[in-house]
Formats: structure tokens, sequence, C-alpha cells
């Protein structure tokens, strides 16, 4: 069981990545990666609410859903409740931590229609995960999304002192940067 675990949570992280290698989740990857504060906080957001959401949807389709019957619904249902716990983590953030909540900006929000979201959720299910298989895919899929968001913060701090020709400067060259990570992280795939 927790070899099985560990084999998720390594294959969810990096040889599966979801923004690397699903292109899942490019909207908040590619617009809060300007610094790793800023990647970090959106990190831990995307980490709490795809574990959250996992455990939560992993409960409803277990014990709500399949015994009546309603797996149809199971998008809708799991779209509501990424909804309502992004509104709870910006009602969190905005009251606790208003530096980063204003940091986020637009992109907090955005973790509502973040796909990755919902592509873990979808995936649990497709993939005939229990609920704690669920929420150990949910929390290393998650751990991706931060590993890269944070290493590509990271490269972009670092070329604001580079000499880039005009014609690459701005989302060109990160998304040239964005593409080297993914082959990159290619080399993790003879892990498992």
């Amino acid at each position: 069981m927790i070899k099985d675990l560990l084999i998720i949570l390594i294959s969810s992280s990096l040889v599966s990545n979801v923004v690397l290698s699903q292109f899942l989740g490019l909207c908040p990857f590619l617009g809060v990666s300007r610094k790793t504060s800023t990647a970090a906080g959106m990190g831990s957001a995307v980490i709490f609410v795809i574990t959250l959401a996992s455990a939560v949807a992993g409960v409803i389709y277990k014990y709500i859903l399949t015994p009546f019957d309603l797996t149809y619904l199971q998008t809708i249902v799991f779209i509501l409740v990424i909804a309502a716990l992004v509104q709870f983590v910006e009602m969190f953030l905005k009251k606790f931590m208003k530096p980063l909540y204003q940091a986020l900006g637009v992109y907090l929000p955005l973790i509502t229609t973040n796909c990755a979201v919902l592509g873990v959720a979808l995936t649990n299910v497709q993939k005939n995960y229990g609920i704690l298989t669920g929420i150990v895919n949910g929390f290393a899929t998650a751990l991706g999304f931060t590993i890269s968001i944070v290493i590509l913060a990271g490269i972009r701090e670092k070329m604001e002192f580079n000499d880039i020709p005009e014609s690459f400067k701005g989302m060109p060259i990160v998304l040239i940067t964005a593409g080297l990570m993914a082959i990159a992280f290619c080399g993790f795939s003879g892990l498992l």
C-alpha cells in the first residue's frame, strides 16, 4: 500500500507533471510566475485546494453519486466543490494574508476554472482511486504544479538581468523556457 502511494506521489509530481506533461493549469503557471514568493503562495493555495477537492470529491463520488447512480453528474458536482473551496481560500487569504491575496490578484479566483483542479478530480475517478489514494494523487499533482511554477519563477527572476533580444522579451521567452522545462521533466519518465 505505501509502495503504491509512493509511486503515485513520484509519478504525479514529477513524471506526469500536470503543467509540463499534461499542459493543464497553464494560465496561473504563466501568469503568476514572475516572482518566487508569489509563485510559492499560488502553489500553496493550489496544494490546499487540490488536496481538499480530491478528498471531498472522492467522498461525494463514493458515498453519494455512485450509490444513487448519479455518476453522470460528477463534472458538475466537482466544479461546485472546487468553486466553494476556492471561495473559502480567497476569504481566508483576504482576511489573514492580505499581501499574498493582493499579489495573487485575479489568479486566485482563476483556481476555480483551473483545469488542473478539475482534471485531478476526474483522473481520480477514471483511475478508480480510493479516497486516500485520490488525496495522495491530488497532493502530488499540486506539489508538481508548485515545483514547476516556483522553478519557472526563479528562472524568470534571473532572466530579468539577461540581455534578451527584443523579439523574445516578455511572453515569448517565458514560453520557450516553459518548453525547455517540459523537455527537462521528460527525463523523469525513466524513474518508474
